[in-house]
């Protein structure tokens, strides 16, 4: 499976060549799943694939449709394009035997050289490590031309910026001011891709083309940012606890269940103790992370946040988490119960705020 930015050079190539009969496109981000949609469709419509149909795998799904896409005339003889979506990411085992069954026509399709009447492309969410060594997707991997969408990280948002901004022929101001500036719509944009083309797309409707300062972006940038609990944990994986504070206020003024958002948390800080107790025993951290299916960003920030912080510090954050756990249901911290859950605030909120701090 590619990444999206090798996908750009198969769309320039297949533009000369024409198509392969199979895509895939895989990926949780709304704007560039779009974005890479539109430009495999632009390629195929160059191609004559002008009639298109799209499939959505829900409940009752007759994968027959699927298997006759690709043998179908089209009803006005023009060459088509499939698009088939499976929003879970889970075809079942009525759809897992098709889709091997479908890559197997693929496959001789291409063998035997025949002509490409009917590109059909797969739209998957995020796969997980477990989804990726099944044999349905094993056979799309081989089969298709399978493209993997990451996010952007949010350490490289302000560059995905400049470079947006640089496609509409603008860019910061050089130095310090500039990079301020970017770093302000960053944090204005957070976790809202789709958000942040619109405010760069309304820099280019304001300002003409050439430099920008920090000022015109500030007065230009709205606070559209959307944060989610597993944005919050990596924000305390990698010990940022700037980010990890401006993500707990807006969760707080977006009304998140506080119960659920520490769950998530309590999930992640466990997993650290179990993590830091094997590897002070001397396991291999990656088979560890493998076998507890540590995937993504996580692979990364996991290792780190273990070189920063120890058991006993570990220790502390899980008997924060417990405390935590009993105030959002409303219990009182009993008397006796140590200095630590003594001195949680008596709100919540600003305990998991407390809790932030043990992971710088």
């Amino acid at each position: 499976m590619q990444k999206a930015d090798a996908f750009g050079a198969h769309l320039a190539q297949a533009k000369k060549t024409g198509p392969h009969p199979l895509y895939v496109l895989c990926g949780d981000e709304p704007l560039l799943v779009m974005e890479l949609q539109d430009q495999l469709r632009a390629m195929v419509i160059a191609h004559g694939h002008t009639e298109r149909e799209v499939m959505m795998h829900e409940k009752g799904f007759d994968w027959s449709a699927l298997m006759n896409a690709g043998q179908t005339m089209s009803l006005f003889g023009d060459k088509r394009y499939v698009e088939l979506r499976i929003p879970t990411g889970k075809p079942g085992r009525d759809g897992s035997d098709a889709i091997k069954q479908f890559c197997a026509q693929i496959d001789a399709q291409v063998k035997e050289k025949s002509p490409v009447d009917t590109v059909t492309c797969i739209f998957l969410p995020r796969v997980d490590f477990q989804t990726q060594k099944s044999a349905w997707f094993t056979a799309l991997d081989e089969s298709a031309i399978a493209v993997r969408i990451d996010p952007i990280d949010r350490t490289h948002l302000p560059n995905w910026i400049a470079g947006r901004l640089k496609q509409q022929k603008q860019q910061v101001e050089a130095g310090e001011a500039g990079q301020r500036a970017l770093q302000f719509m960053a944090n204005q944009i957070e976790g809202n891709l789709i958000a942040a083309h619109q405010e760069v797309q309304k820099l280019g409707l304001l300002y003409p083309e050439g430099t920008l300062t920090e000022e015109n972006i500030r007065d230009a940038v709205l606070n559209v940012a959307r944060y989610d609990v597993f944005q919050l944990t990596e924000s305390l994986l990698a010990g940022d606890l700037a980010r990890f504070n401006r993500m707990v206020d807006g969760l707080e003024g977006e009304g998140e269940p506080l119960v659920l958002i520490l769950w998530t948390v309590t999930e992640e800080v466990r997993l650290l103790n179990r993590l830091r107790q094997a590897v002070d025993r001397g396991d291999n951290l990656q088979m560890l992370m493998k076998m507890n299916r540590v995937w993504g960003n996580k692979e990364r920030l996991i290792p780190q946040a273990l070189q920063r912080l120890s058991a006993d510090r570990l220790q502390k954050a899980l008997m924060v988490t417990s405390g935590l756990d009993q105030q959002s249901k409303g219990l009182q911290i009993r008397k006796g119960a140590g200095p630590i859950l003594e001195k949680l605030p008596s709100d919540p909120w600003d305990g998991l705020r407390m809790l932030g701090r043990l992971f710088v």
